[in-house]
């Protein structure tokens, strides 16, 4: 099986995913584990007009938001009629964007005026419009923060827990899991400010039936109840467990507010029977509304397209991690063909594919390549394997590097999202510069103190975006792999571990790639394309054909369809080559 059989859709969607917290923030104190006031925090009114204007340029067609809805947080706000948390359940000073206290609000430290701070996301959101860029949040629907409460729910909103009937372990009507008779008993080491007091003690986050979770669990979020008794895994959906009820008001208030699409957290952890229910009403109402799954089960892969109802899904565990041992040196181009053969093949417009979010380590971190470089094949890969939309992590155009421990995120490799940051990298981007405000100095975002390999490497990764936008094969083609015809000596001097070919074709573009994934050698060689390919894109194969990388190369060679195409493959480079008569 050398060809996916799936109808091309024209759903190629570059998603931009900005760290919110971070994204904006010029302050360059990085006191370690620093507060709010030491080590500042970017905004809302930090993305203006320019920063947008660069995001479209750039070639994105979505924003990712992240890190929108309240969260627990160190920092105290209750001044503005915010209840504050207690910090032995706070991860981080800023805390976890996913320990959401109040889904009906969003974080105050995004705001310059607080009591203004739903406003000023909402021009947020019509400012990202204006530059003709979508907007997509996060909805974190498996678990909440431990001390979770509304304070700005619409006045016909039953807050979570308020129902909740505590004295038995389990029932379908109620919003959270307990553990009769015991009080939750935070991890050793945590300081409590004495607010904390949780009887019974709910069930954590990840599932943990314990009323003193581990330091290294979720320890900070309380588990939601969707119907699933955890203690024997029986189903109770009929009559619809109130949750789901509570879940979908939620997911209509943010949509009411134009919203293009969700990006809904540990969707895998939530029964797939909720998503059928609740996606099919949404889209009654926002019909182009889109959700993206973040799943790491390839088994339910299928069922939370086509039962669920999901439009994408996370490609992490599959593309992902058989790019990154590729990258790391480590890896086989033929775990790329088993991926789309055996995970992907008939749904592949389906994933979602990236090399970096807020959640895996940065390209070149030490932990992983240490070199941004090493993404030209793989991110050429994966933004042209495949109809499916991509998605880039702010900073991974530039080569963040993520060292150090900024508090409670250690040394890992991870831009930090439990802290308050600033990135030294990332603010050469934004380039402030000085305004008759002294306590605001807007962005220029134009890279104006960028290092030149920055802006290069900026460079490739929006010529990539360009090219996937204006590429018919890509974004509405076939996919065609052709390792089949070139391994195993087929091709001389064709390393079929370190190099991978498709075709991409469409009736009005025919494109061949080739990526070399090795960090030294050169591989000169014939890619094969086989009679079968050529008459699958309609062409005659005794024909001779102008092969134009169009990419990165600019170079032309001429040949004889059914003798092949010679080319010289550099190191971690790729070639997207045009077939023309």
């Amino acid at each position: 099986m050398h060809t996916s059989s799936a109808t091309p859709v024209s759903d190629k969607l570059v998603i931009y995913q900005i760290f919110t917290r971070l994204f904006g923030n010029q302050n360059t104190t990085n006191r370690w584990n620093g507060t709010r006031d030491e080590n500042g925090v970017g905004t809302f009114n930090d993305i203006n007009n320019e920063a947008l204007r660069s995001i479209r340029h750039f070639g994105a067609t979505h924003v990712w938001f992240t890190g929108i809805l309240e969260h627990a947080t160190q920092t105290d706000y209750s001044a503005y009629g915010i209840r504050p948390d207690d910090p032995a359940v706070v991860k981080g000073r800023a805390g976890s964007p996913y320990a959401v206290k109040d889904y009906y609000d969003v974080d105050p430290d995004l705001a310059v005026s607080v009591p203004d701070r739903m406003a000023e996301f909402e021009a947020l959101v019509h400012r990202t419009h204006a530059h003709g860029l979508k907007v997509i949040i996060d909805f974190i629907p498996n678990h909440v923060a431990r001390q979770y409460h509304s304070d700005v729910k619409p006045a016909n909103v039953v807050d979570l827990g308020e129902r909740d009937d505590t004295s038995v372990a389990f029932s379908p009507q109620n919003n959270f899991y307990y553990l009769p008779g015991e009080t939750f008993v935070p991890p050793e080491g945590n300081v409590s400010s004495g607010t904390l007091h949780e009887f019974p003690a709910k069930v954590t986050g990840s599932g943990s039936i314990t009323a003193a979770p581990d330091v290294n669990d979720w320890y900070e979020t309380v588990k939601l109840n969707y119907g699933i008794n955890l203690h024997d895994w029986s189903q109770h959906f009929n009559p619809i467990p109130a949750t789901w009820h509570q879940m979908l008001d939620i997911l209509l208030f943010w949509s009411a507010k134009g919203i293009d699409g969700f990006r809904c957290d540990m969707a895998h952890l939530v029964p797939v029977a909720f998503w059928h229910w609740a996606i099919r009403q949404i889209k009654r109402r926002y019909p182009n509304l889109i959700f993206i799954a973040e799943i790491y089960d390839p088994s339910l892969y299928r069922s939370f397209i086509f039962e669920g109802g999901f439009d994408y899904l996370y490609d992490k565990v599959g593309l992902y991690d058989a790019v990154r041992r590729l990258m790391e040196g480590h890896g086989s181009c033929y775990e790329l063909t088993r991926v789309w053969q055996q995970e992907s093949g008939d749904f592949a417009q389906h994933m979602l594919r990236f090399l970096e979010t807020h959640d895996e380590q940065r390209i070149a971190s030490r932990f992983f390549a240490n070199d941004p470089w090493a993404a030209i094949p793989g991110m050429t890969l994966t933004a042209t394997m495949h109809t499916g939309p991509i998605l880039i992590y702010f900073g991974q155009e530039i080569g963040v590097r993520a060292e150090g421990s900024e508090g409670f995120s250690g040394d890992d490799g991870r831009t930090t999202i439990f802290d308050y940051w600033g990135l030294p990298d990332w603010q050469g981007w934004i380039n402030a510069h000085a305004s008759g405000d002294a306590a605001y100095r807007p962005g220029r975002y134009d890279g104006g103190e960028l290092t030149d390999d920055q802006r290069t490497l900026r460079s490739f990764y929006q010529q990539l975006n360009h090219l996937v936008n204006g590429s018919d094969a890509i974004q509405n083609g076939y996919f065609y792999d052709l390792q089949y015809a070139n391994d195993n000596g087929q091709s001389a001097g064709y390393d079929a571990h370190q190099l991978f070919s498709y075709l991409r074709f469409s009736d009005r573009q025919k494109l061949l790639i080739v990526c070399n994934f090795s960090n030294h050698n050169a591989y000169d060689t014939t890619v094969r394309i086989p009679a079968a390919a050529f008459d699958a894109m309609r062409l005659d194969a005794s024909r001779t054909y102008q092969f134009t990388d169009i990419f990165l190369m600019n170079t032309t060679v001429e040949s004889v369809g059914s003798v092949g195409v010679p080319l010289l493959v550099q190191p971690r480079s790729a070639w997207v080559i045009e077939i023309k008569l």
